[in-house]
């Protein structure tokens, strides 16, 4: 009787070790996924800003021939485009930087 209770408690600890291994491998492939699924989306904003990237190359190009060719409106435009990307790109990075290192009152 005493060596079928001890078989029993064998048993029940290799399967409470069983279970936590099945809990760690559970939990890996978990993160393997996630891990993937951010790599994905990653992946796909690599994609959009080589995609935008190439669209502003070309509109550039585009204004830069028309205003090699003297036309003032291109010439107008393109300097507004010029003049609004520094004023945008000058009121994020003070937002973005501008709070840092301030000292709180």
């Amino acid at each position: 009787m005493s060596d079928a209770y001890e078989r029993e408690q064998q048993n029940n600890s290799r399967l409470s070790e069983l279970s936590s291994k099945v809990s760690a491998l559970r939990g890996v492939t978990v993160d393997i996924y996630d891990n993937a699924r951010s790599q994905d989306a990653i992946d796909n904003s690599s994609e959009i800003f080589s995609s935008m990237s190439t669209s502003v190359k070309g509109s550039a190009g585009r204004l830069g021939r028309m205003a090699q060719q003297g036309n003032k409106v291109a010439i107008l435009k393109l300097a507004g485009i010029i003049i609004v990307t520094v004023v945008v790109l000058y009121w994020v990075l003070g937002w973005l930087f501008g709070g840092r290192g301030k000292a709180s009152p």
